[in-house]
Order: C-alpha cells, then sequence, then structure tokens
C-alpha cells in the first residue's frame, strides 16, 4: 500500500484543520493520478478527483484502517474512472496470447547484444514519464487496472481483487499479462515498430501469426515465461523456484528477458502523474472547509 494512504489516515485522525488539509492533499494526488494512468484524460481525472473526494468527505472520518480506506477509495474512483472511460484510440481490440507476447528471435538477439541497457534503460533520455504512459494506455482495460492497481499504488493481490470483484487467481494471470504487455509496448515503441505492429491487430489475426517463423523456444523457456510474474514476486515455491533459477542461470535469452521484464515493472512502479497545483489547491480549499464542517471543527485563522 502507498505510504501517502497510510500517512492521510493518521492526518485525518489528528482532526486539526492543518492535518486535514494535508490529508486531503495526499488523497487528492492518489485519486488523480490513478485516473490518470488508467483513463489517460486530464480533464475526466479532474472531475473524478473532485466528484470521489468530495462524496467521501462523509466516509473519511469512519475509516480507521489504511487498509479500508485504500480498498473503499479505489473502488468509488474505478467505478467513476469506468463511468467516464473514453476508449483509447491505441488499445488493441482483443488480448493477446502468451504465444504473442513472448518475444521474437530478432528481439532476444537485440537483448542479448544491448545486455543491460534495453529500451527501458533508454526510456530515461526519451521522455521517460510520457512514452511510459503512453505504453500503460495501450494495453487492454481490464490488464491496465490490475497493473495500475498492484505495481503502482502497491495493493496486494487480494485487495486488487477486492477492488475489482475477481478471485486472486485472475488477478495474478492479469498482472503477469499486464506486465509482459507494457513492456512489449514500451519496446514497439522505442524500436519504431510500434506502427507496423499495430495494423494487423485492427483485422482477425490468423493462429500463429503473432511470432515469426523458426522463434518456437524450448519448453523449459516457455514454462518459465508463463510462470515469471509468479517467480520476481517470489510467489512459487521453494523447489520449482530453484528448477527456474537453475535454468535461467543457464540461459542467456532468459537473463536478457528477466532483466528486460524486470526494468520495465520497476519503470511502471516510479511512475507519477500530477495534478495541475492550481486546480489541486483550489479544490482542496474547498474539500477542507467542506470537511471540517461536517465534523463540526472551527477552520483555522
Amino acid at each position: 500500500m502507498r505510504p501517502e494512504l497510510i500517512q492521510a489516515t493518521d492526518l485525518l485522525r489528528l482532526n486539526t484543520p492543518e492535518a486535514v488539509e494535508e490529508a486531503l492533499g495526499l488523497l487528492q494526488n492518489t485519486v488523480y493520478s490513478f485516473s490518470m494512468k488508467v483513463c489517460g484524460h486530464p480533464e475526466d481525472a479532474e472531475d473524478t478527483m473532485q466528484e470521489v473526494l468530495y462524496r467521501s468527505l462523509g466516509h473519511l472520518a469512519k475509516l480507521q484502517d489504511p487498509q479500508a480506506l485504500a480498498v473503499w477509495l479505489f473502488t468509488v474512483t474505478r467505478n467513476r474512472c469506468w463511468r467516464m472511460r473514453r476508449k483509447s484510440s491505441h488499445a488493441p481490440d482483443h488480448m493477446l496470447s502468451l504465444d504473442e507476447l513472448m518475444p521474437s528471435d530478432e528481439e532476444l538477439g537485440l537483448l542479448l547484444r544491448d545486455a543491460g541497457e534495453g529500451p527501458e534503460s533508454n526510456l530515461l533520455h526519451a521522455e521517460q514519464h510520457h512514452l511510459l504512459h503512453q505504453a500503460i494506455l495501450r494495453i487492454p482495460a481490464n490488464l491496465r487496472i490490475v497493473l495500475v492497481l498492484h505495481d503502482m499504488e502497491e495493493l496486494t493481490t487480494e485487495q486488487v481483487a477486492q477492488v475489482l470483484d475477481l478471485k486472486s487467481g485472475t488477478v495474478r494471470i492479469r498482472l503477469h499479462r499486464a506486465r509482459l504487455s507494457v513492456r512489449k509496448e514500451m519496446s514497439n515503441m522505442l524500436s519504431g515498430t510500434h506502427e507496423e505492429l499495430a495494423k494487423p491487430q485492427a483485422t482477425a489475426r490468423k493462429p500463429g501469426r503473432g511470432r515469426s517463423e523458426g522463434s518456437e523456444r524450448p519448453s523449459e523457456c516457455r514454462d518459465l515465461f508463463a510462470n515469471l510474474s509468479e517467480y520476481l514476486d517470489g510467489r512459487v515455491e521453494p523447489l520449482a523456484c530453484d528448477q527456474m533459477r537453475l535454468h535461467i542461470e543457464g540461459c542467456p535469452s532468459c537473463v536478457a528477458f528477466v532483466r528486460h521484464l524486470r526494468t520495465a515493472i520497476d519503470r511502471c512502479r516510479s511512475l507519477e502523474v500530477s495534478c495541475d497545483p492550481a486546480v489541486a489547491i483550489r479544490l482542496r480549499t474547498i474539500l477542507t472547509r467542506e470537511y471540517l464542517r461536517l465534523l463540526v471543527i472551527p477552520e483555522a485563522k
């Protein structure tokens, strides 16, 4: 869970005007950033931030537990975002299969050649936040929201399942596909091949055409690929984990891909999208005044 939500809960318990205003500022940033990562439109994110927080004022004092606050806040925000969501012109019409998300031999060759400096490393020098945000908005919405909640808003698998009304196993499957999809989108965007790869998605894809001919990976690599998020998140049984690690250490292609995926995950976790300060201050002043009125607490002079 994001430390901002824990801090906001502690501040709200103080019930002082200064603490309330600071807490609402933290909640503002959380709601706006989440909305932007999911929807990508500043106007929609500002409207969502205003409506969600205004509706939350009567509940905030009752939510003493940070986890309860996180689940409640993200559930309300998700519902509002889904009502306002505009379909992205770049989002694919269908969910790519694991075979289609696996890197081709050509891409693996590039990863091996570039060693520790793949496309995600270059993001630092190529409008990092903008490109990463665009890559996130290009993946299917049902995968995107799982990625945002788990890797960016730092909710546990169980909390994400509660917010989205899904089973934990479903959350894990979608998270893995979301991570692979973002990695692929960033790689495509930075290699200049996205437009070429995006065109076939608008039409029906023929079976088996997701990857190049002759790019079939060994079964051990395919098994690793299918369970890579579980391995990276430390959710694999010790014996299976040891077997996966031994395979990775002996397979240069898997070493390169694991490093590439891990870097993509780290980039996602570091992405922040901030609201216009003038808009945030104006709204925070109004919200603070209303919250204090509901609690019958005198405003700070």
